[in-house]
């Protein structure tokens, strides 16, 4: 699965997620992104940044059979 793919997958479920205004406040293009599967799922990630400066990492759970994008809980 690709991020293309996923994008594609999301219009409905996460309409703004990959949406050009906020890709383009995070400093983000779609090429930024890996996906590598986790189980059923696809774990998606892409550096952040603000002003020049790392700021994180975007990373979301892609639910195949639903088209969710799903928040990671932090430990």
């Amino acid at each position: 699965m690709t991020i293309y793919e996923i994008k594609e997958r999301t219009k409905k479920t996460a309409p703004h997620f990959f949406d050009h205004k906020t890709m383009k406040f995070f400093n983000q293009v779609l090429t930024d992104f890996s996906v590598t599967r986790q189980g059923e799922k696809f774990l998606i990630s892409a550096p952040s940044y603000m002003d020049g400066h790392l700021m994180g990492n975007t990373k979301r759970l892609f639910n195949p059979e639903t088209n969710e994008l799903e928040y990671i809980a932090k430990h």
